[in-house]
């Protein structure tokens, strides 16, 4: 199935900043996000209204999105966990709210301290207060090919709390890498068994580089026909509940790939490498992203820039 154009969304505001021990001052995230609007990127997780006990790294998300210089091609969407956050979010005017579950009862338990059922039963909460505001909400369901504690995870699971996310009225329904356990296989099974289950329904791909394979999955996810995918910036990122989980997918390298590939995202490249290495600089640490270091493949080099090999 032939992709031509895909739409990226830049997480690295709300999951990749999350992960950093330092707080990064609000000013510093305000300019990382009004670059990443003028770059464009069509859609940017900026935060999650989560409570600054929780995630103190977050704590200014009010203040972000009040400062942050809309652009009407550009979504922005926070992560909201219950109804208090729904709530602040709205007064926020936000464009989009963002919920998330996990597939897997045990890691649903580390992660939020609920039952998947409880989650589910406390988004209605949220979807009343979003619809009253004409706020989307997109469902995210994370651990969603595979779990630290219990392994593989069914992919009727999976459609079985997609279908109950259309049936709450969600845009669509985000499948999240949070161990880096997916597989083509697994993604495979997951995106058919969903579209079997829940027909014209949504799918977004959000995978980890945990174990090298995050553009092979991404590869197979545009062979499915799939055309939305999360990354961020740096290949930041990762989940306190998962053992030995590591960073997203990078954005520059994403973007790279489709581009060499033909693939319209219509973000521009340079930009985003300039973003990145100024949220290096910022975080005070090497990034795992390589297109952000190595650049463009026909990148050109003066030869007065190289030594020359010395002997026969």
């Amino acid at each position: 199935m032939e992709v031509r154009n895909v739409k990226v969304t830049e997480v690295g505001p709300r999951d990749g900043f999350q992960s950093e021990r330092t707080i990064l001052n609000t000013e510093d995230k305000i300019e990382i996000i009004n670059n990443l609007i003028d770059a464009g990127f069509p859609r940017i997780e900026v935060s999650s209204f989560v409570s600054p006990k929780a995630i103190p790294q977050l704590a200014d998300a009010a203040e972000v999105l009040e400062k942050a210089k809309r652009n009407k091609n550009t979504t922005l969407a926070a992560l909201v966990p219950n109804a208090r956050g729904a709530i602040r979010a709205v007064a926020s005017k936000i464009d989009e709210i963002v919920v998330f579950l996990s597939a897997s009862e045990s890691h649903n338990k580390k992660n939020v301290n609920r039952s998947v059922q409880e989650s589910l039963i406390g988004f209605r909460e949220i979807v009343k207060i979003a619809g009253d505001n004409n706020v989307p909400i997109q469902g995210d369901i994370a651990t969603a090919f595979g779990c630290p504690f219990e392994g593989n995870v069914s992919p009727k699971k999976l459609g079985e709390i997609s279908k109950e996310y259309k049936i709450m009225g969600f845009k669509g329904v985000t499948l999240g890498d949070t161990t880096g356990m997916a597989t083509p296989t697994v993604v495979t099974d997951a995106v058919n068994t969903i579209r079997d289950m829940v027909p014209d329904f949504e799918i977004t791909l959000h995978f980890h580089n945990t174990r090298g394979i995050g553009l092979a999955n991404v590869m197979t996810g545009l062979n499915l026909g799939i055309t939305d995918y999360e990354s961020c910036f740096g290949g930041m990122g990762g989940c306190p509940f998962a053992p030995n989980a590591t960073g997203n997918i990078c954005s520059e390298d994403l973007i790279y790939l489709l581009h060499e590939m033909g693939i319209e995202t219509g973000i521009d490249l340079d930009k985003l490498i300039t973003i990145a290495k100024k949220v290096e600089n910022l975080v005070g640490h090497k990034l795992p992203g390589q297109v952000m270091r190595a650049g463009k493949r026909l990148l050109s080099y003066s030869m007065d820039d190289v030594p020359t090999a010395i002997g026969a």
